[in-house]
């Protein structure tokens, strides 16, 4: 189920379905400056019930969280849906939205808008699982709260898309962006360090062209699912979030890193482990996201050489989705091929309903 364009005077749910810094005092100048963008698009920010209780309170209580998200697919009157951020912590909310009926018949009848990336796989994870096309996107705090006086460029034209800015191809940005080491009230205005990019897409392995539906995010998020602790495992296995084996067939496999910047080494061990689930084997192409600051960006190529290099899956790194700045939009469940000779990505199917 594909989700309609944003017009201006919808109402758009902000919820903190991970982390919950979007209520702490210090981020408050962020809050202002993300809702602001948001009007200058005629967009009606609201922040639902609980996203606004802070980090210690939404740590203890995900039963709450999910309530903001039921909340947001209940109301009619929102169209669309923006994760404050990331974390740790969303996979929680699993068991109160899978079992939950009428949350299910909500989402499957009135398809909204959602976004968000990092953590937010798992959420992503679960609403595709109940047949809702989402997007690998932008978020409250990290994208349209920007401490510059505007949006990235090349993120503010993918946030863009959600208004009816149409895209057909996913391209590589002419620059990228160092992470900020201040979010400081005295560092709003003052520009990101900026870097020429040189490299563009680079192919690791394979050529032609695949064709398949998009599926992915986070990789370390995609990891712990699957290999970490009992409590994730248990709700990544009873309810299904990932492929297995053969289900990955007619994938096209999209994986970054996070903020975290695993070693070469965590990354090897993470992609032997999803490589065990048959990931690799099916799969009809892997699209693998840059990594923030270029931090081991030869060795992570290295890494996939390694681990994937007697497989056939094509791959092609580089590419402005996740962690660093700037981002586009991955759609998920939405065909595109990957020209892996011409190192494009274009869709094959409107993104939109």
């Amino acid at each position: 189920m594909k989700p309609k364009c944003l017009q201006p005077g919808d109402k758009v749910a902000i919820v903190s379905l991970s982390s919950g810094i979007l209520g702490e005092p210090f981020v408050k100048h962020e809050v202002d400056i993300a809702e602001k963008r948001l009007k200058e698009y005629g967009l009606v920010p609201v922040y639902m019930k609980y996203s606004l209780k802070g980090m210690k309170y939404l740590e203890k209580h995900p039963k709450q969280r999910a309530k903001d998200l039921k909340q947001a697919f209940a109301d009619p009157t929102i169209k669309g849906i923006i994760c404050a951020i990331g974390g740790t912590e969303t996979y929680k909310l699993t068991p109160y939205l899978m079992k939950d009926k009428k949350f299910i018949k909500n989402l499957q009848q009135n398809p909204k808008i959602f976004t968000g990336f990092s953590d937010t796989t798992v959420n992503h994870l679960v609403l595709n699982r109940l047949g809702l096309n989402t997007y690998y996107g932008p978020c409250y705090l990290c994208d349209i709260a920007e401490l510059e006086d505007e949006m990235l460029p090349y993120t503010k034209e993918w946030f863009e898309i959600f208004l009816g800015k149409a895209k057909k191809e996913i391209k590589s940005s002419e620059v990228w962006y160092k992470e900020r080491t201040s979010f400081a009230p005295a560092d709003v205005g003052t520009p990101r360090q900026k870097v020429e990019e040189t490299k563009g897409f680079e192919v690791i392995q394979g050529k032609g062209k695949k064709t398949g539906k998009l599926f992915g995010g986070c990789i370390e998020s995609i990891y712990e699912l699957a290999f970490g602790a009992a409590d994730r495992r248990e709700i990544c296995e009873k309810y299904k979030l990932l492929p297995v084996n053969e289900e990955y067939k007619g994938k096209i496999l999209f994986l970054e890193t996070s903020e975290g910047k695993p070693t070469p080494e965590k990354l090897e061990e993470m992609l032997k482990a999803l490589s065990s689930k048959g990931m690799f084997d099916h799969a009809e192409g892997v699209v693998v996201g840059k990594p923030q600051d270029e931090m081991y960006y030869e060795e992570y190529k290295e890494v996939y050489k390694k681990v994937l290099g007697d497989k056939k899956i094509p791959i092609i790194f580089n590419v402005n989705f996740g962690h660093a700045f700037p981002r586009c939009v991955v759609p998920y469940n939405v065909e595109t091929t990957v020209d892996y000779t011409n190192k494009t990505i274009k869709f094959k199917e409107k993104l939109f309903d």
